[in-house]
């Protein structure tokens, strides 16, 4: 479990809870079912008009890719890479065989299935980055399903407040209700506002990070797969990875403060 995405969420909740309640708000008169139904239902309906059904088939994955924390550590890959070609060096890219079928990583595994099977380079990495390009247009799709619930839930809260002040005001007989019926209408609002900024558009983010994250590990093991199929020195093997990776950081830190300034301008 991903705890940062859990705990922004907990803390996301009870802030806004905690604020209404620091101006004497009552948690119970946040109860609308009718609105809830609304908003949540008809967000649902949206999505599930606007996104294909092959992509919404995909949707635990998505779950897991916001909310499972990835055992991923590029060091212990690097290792790996930098002991597997020592063995290629010494012994040939055939005793890599049987340590590459019982390796746990899937990309890697392949990769050098390919270099012990004698593949050309360049077809190796066309191989690879073809799968890259895959596994990143489909953590794209993933981060569209809850971009468009963001998109939709506000529109949504929006008309259930309009559907709820025209239930008002076609019932003008009983003026003692007028305020708190107008309350409730003005919950749908809130449900759309609040899910789409503390859900649906935060787990998005989330996943783009993560894909950003799990794309660059593959890069880097594209590299050393390429390196050592090339008989590269293992030492000259892990000085490149290791500055490849301290490459891909700054370059995700400087592309991700480019987006938050775009979304500030």
């Amino acid at each position: 479990m991903d705890l940062t995405t859990v705990i922004g969420l907990v803390v996301g909740i009870v802030a806004l809870l905690g604020g209404y309640i620091l101006e004497h708000g009552v948690i119970m008169a946040l109860i609308v079912p009718s609105a809830m139904l609304i908003v949540f239902g008809g967000t649902i309906g949206a999505v599930i008009v606007g996104i294909p059904m092959s992509q919404l088939k995909e949707l635990p994955e998505a779950f897991k890719l916001a909310f499972k924390e990835p055992k991923r550590d590029p060091l212990v890959v690097i290792g790996d890479l930098v002991d597997m070609a020592t063995v290629a060096r010494r012994e040939g890219v055939l005793a890599l065989e049987q340590r590459a079928q019982e390796h746990s990583n899937p990309f890697l595994k392949e990769g050098l299935m390919m270099v012990v099977d004698g593949t050309d380079p360049d077809l190796t990495r066309q191989i690879l980055e073809l799968e890259m390009d895959a596994i990143g247009h489909n953590h794209e799709n993933y981060a569209k399903i809850f971009e468009a619930a963001g998109g939709f839930a506000p529109t949504m809260g929006i008309i259930g407040t309009v559907m709820g002040l025209v239930h008002v005001l076609g019932n003008l007989s009983d003026p003692g209700t007028l305020s708190g019926a107008i309350a409730s209408a003005f919950t749908a609002t809130l449900y759309g506002v609040a899910s789409a900024n503390v859900f649906y558009l935060p787990v998005a983010n989330k996943i783009k990070i993560r894909s950003k994250e799990q794309i660059s590990e593959m890069e880097l093991m594209l590299e050393g797969i390429l390196a050592l199929q090339a008989g590269e020195n293992p030492q000259l093997i892990k000085k490149k990875l290791t500055s490849f990776l301290h490459q891909n950081k700054k370059k995700t830190t400087s592309v991700e403060e480019g987006e938050d300034n775009g979304e500030e301008k």
